[in-house]
């Protein structure tokens, strides 16, 4: 038995749920990967899949033996892509994390483009608006909205910047008021994005004068996008992005306020940051990626 083969036949059995659908991915037999599973079974001496005439399941010994080895395939893949990948075209996996409100309105629009011009690139995008560990959960590249704090275990780059607005609903605003000042904000309720805290703090900067507003609200969410559509919706005024509700102020659904202003949450800059390992330099696979992103938010 080939371990390695009949390992990621496994792997794609467990992915697939079933050894007919596993088999037509690797365009090979059912019978070959039925038979690779139960020598591999018969190897470890314990049962991988819980089988039914209707249904294929991992069981208990299985759920553990495919996270160890779908990390293996996954290394494997990772070797093979980090000698392939000084050559002339960008080839291998490569798995990038971005926010998913950023993700969802300015990247996968243009992800079809992307692969068609790289080929040979396996694309793995993930939406998260966490922040990601690039080693521990094995991210390529991640992009950042802001600056990230200074550090020499990653390489930062800043490929764009956007602006950030206070806007609000004609609805809203017709009921409640126009806020004159910023000052004005704290009689309003002022919709919040989660930053893990619960005080937020709106900078707003002119020139070299800088004034800080604790806004408070009976909304706050981890999402831009619920922000949006709240705001639009007429329930409060909201701090939110040039690229989500560009088309909202120009087609009049959203009024900006304070335009004489840089305004900001907290410390933050409007800057898009991309992200990765040192050892990564040089990469064709994140080469690509860098200029793709640039392309797009430029």
């Amino acid at each position: 038995m080939d371990k390695f083969t009949a390992l990621s036949m496994f792997v794609e059995v467990a992915q697939t749920g079933g050894f007919t659908s596993a088999a037509r991915r690797l365009n090979i037999a059912t019978s070959s990967v039925t038979r690779a599973v139960e020598a591999l079974e018969e190897s470890l001496g314990t049962v991988l899949f819980n089988r039914t005439t209707r249904q294929v399941a991992l069981s208990d010994a299985g759920a553990t033996y495919y996270a160890r080895a779908k990390r293996i395939i996954e290394d494997m893949a990772e070797a093979d892509a980090s000698v392939s990948d000084r050559g002339v075209n960008p080839s291998g996996p490569l798995r990038v994390s971005v926010p998913a409100a950023f993700g969802r309105q300015c990247i996968v629009p243009h992800i079809s483009s992307f692969l068609a011009s790289h080929p040979r690139l396996e694309l793995d995008i993930i939406l998260n608006d966490g922040i990601s560990d690039l080693l521990t959960d094995r991210i390529d590249l991640a992009v950042r909205l802001g600056d990230p704090p200074p550090s020499a275990d990653v390489v930062s780059r800043t490929i764009g910047h956007f602006e950030r607005y206070v806007v609000a609903s004609k609805d809203y605003l017709e009921m409640h008021g126009i806020p004159e000042t910023p000052e004005a904000l704290s009689t309003h309720q002022c919709l919040r994005f989660s930053y893990g805290s619960d005080q937020q703090v709106w900078t707003f900067c002119q020139g070299g004068n800088v004034t800080k507003i604790a806004v408070t609200g009976r909304l706050k969410t981890n999402n831009s996008e619920v922000l949006r559509e709240v705001a639009l919706n007429g329930a409060g005024i909201a701090l939110l992005p040039s690229w989500l509700i560009d088309s909202d102020v120009q087609a009049g659904r959203l009024t900006k306020l304070f335009e004489q202003y840089e305004i900001n949450p907290n410390d933050a800059r409007s800057s898009i940051t991309a992200l990765y390992m040192p050892n990564h330099r040089g990469s064709r696979r994140i080469g690509a990626f860098l200029e793709f992103l640039s392309d797009i938010v430029s």
